[in-house]
């Protein structure tokens, strides 16, 4: 349950600061890195850090632990990690060239509940 709550926080969060294409990935059965990945894409570097921060930012208002962030100065890719859910936030480029949606196309898709 713990995990839907914070499933939901990232993706209001991503939505709120206008991310297009979220996609969350099942990962349980797939990979050890984590339970759930959340993808989505900014349009330019600077939605995508006002996003990746969006989702920092709620994360630590509610009480969760962001364990670490990465890629944000260069904003092509950046790496949200709350432990159980990893979200990745891409600018547009990155995200059809790395593609992870197909690289992990084992992993089902969950709905996105906004």
């Amino acid at each position: 349950m713990q995990n839907k709550k914070i499933l939901d926080m990232v993706t209001k969060a991503c939505d709120d600061k206008r991310a297009e294409g979220i996609v969350i990935l099942d990962m349980k059965d797939v990979s050890l890195i984590a339970d759930h990945f959340v993808i989505c894409e900014g349009t330019n570097e600077r939605q995508v850090q006002a996003i990746a921060r969006e989702v920092k930012d709620v994360a630590e208002e509610n009480g969760f632990h962001v364990k670490r962030m990465e890629g944000f100065d260069q904003a092509r890719w950046v790496l949200v990690d709350l432990g159980d859910i990893i979200c990745h936030v891409f600018h547009r480029e990155e995200r059809h060239y790395y593609n992870l949606e197909r690289l992990w196309g084992d992993a089902p898709q969950k709905e996105v509940n906004l």
